[in-house]
């Protein structure tokens, strides 16, 4: 059965689907990693700085192990799944609404003989096709944002979380205090209305039971991942090498410096929120 999508999600699976953000994204974002990474220094590739957000959100997991389920809402092209079952041995489950970077990431797993480990799954994170409890690690990088329902979301998780389970995720937000329309450039680019805030997640998960064990902000990273793509498209002539079009990444980059200057400005932040589910 062909998954059924919201508007706003629908919206987002199609231009995941289309060849210039497939191509742009498998080329200038680090290729396996499509989310904001964590920088050190000046030197550090865009691919580096992804894995070690990766890395350090693995880290806060105690239920990662050979035995472990775990499904990665928004999984991209799945770096972070061959990651986790490269490195501890578990079972991925990796939900993505774009069936173009799903065969990227079937591809990928193949080729580095992790097929057996992961599932890949078209699909959405509001609805998801999976009884209840059945995963140990709830893990997202930087998608929730593109749902009109978070909290729908959330709930979802929580509802296929086992009892000790672990969610952990980011996602671009606005502060708290964000003042009215600052972000409106960034809300009209995702065909949305808002994004979420740290508030807004952690009162969305205590309303499903579970419980913030941490949230680690690293807001800095937002603008300096940003620009650091930004930076590497303005100096690269592959895209019109790779043909993708002018306009794609014309109207790309103005998104970028949206985004850098949402986060230098205080608007926007960034981090690693983690939460358990309490004992049945």
């Amino acid at each position: 059965m062909r998954p059924s999508y919201s508007e706003i999600v629908a919206t987002a699976r199609e231009y995941y689907n289309s060849s210039d953000a497939d191509t742009f994204y498998f080329h200038f974002w680090g290729g396996e990693d499509i989310h904001i990474g964590l920088y050190r220094s000046s030197d550090d590739s865009i691919f580096q700085a992804s894995r070690r957000t990766v890395q350090r959100m693995a880290d806060k997991c105690s239920a990662l192990t050979p035995h472990a389920r775990v499904l990665d809402l928004g999984a991209g092209y799945g770096g972070a799944a061959r990651y986790l079952a490269d490195r501890y041995g578990c079972h991925v489950t990796a939900l993505n609404l774009s069936e173009v970077e799903n065969q990227r990431n079937r591809q990928m797993n193949q080729s580095q003989r992790l097929e057996h480990l992961i599932d890949v799954i078209d699909g959405s994170f509001e609805t998801l096709p999976f009884d209840d409890q059945y995963f140990d690690v709830i893990w997202s990088q930087d998608a929730i944002l593109h749902s009109g329902n978070r909290q729908q979301v959330i709930a979802e998780a929580a509802r296929v979380l086992k009892p000790q389970g672990e969610l952990v995720f980011t996602d671009p937000m606005q502060n708290d205090a964000c003042p009215a329309d600052v972000l409106q450039p960034i809300y009209d680019r995702l065909h949305l209305s808002s994004l979420g805030s740290p508030g807004a997640y952690q009162e969305m998960a205590l309303d499903v039971g579970l419980t913030l064990i941490e949230f680690d902000e690293l807001t800095e990273q937002l603008p300096a991942h940003y620009q650091r793509v930004l930076d590497a498209v303005g100096k690269s002539s592959q895209p019109k090498e790779l043909g993708i079009s002018d306009s794609y990444i014309e109207n790309m980059k103005t998104g970028l410096r949206h985004w850098v200057d949402g986060g230098k400005k205080g608007y926007l932040v960034w981090g690693i929120f983690y939460f358990r589910k309490p004992s049945a």
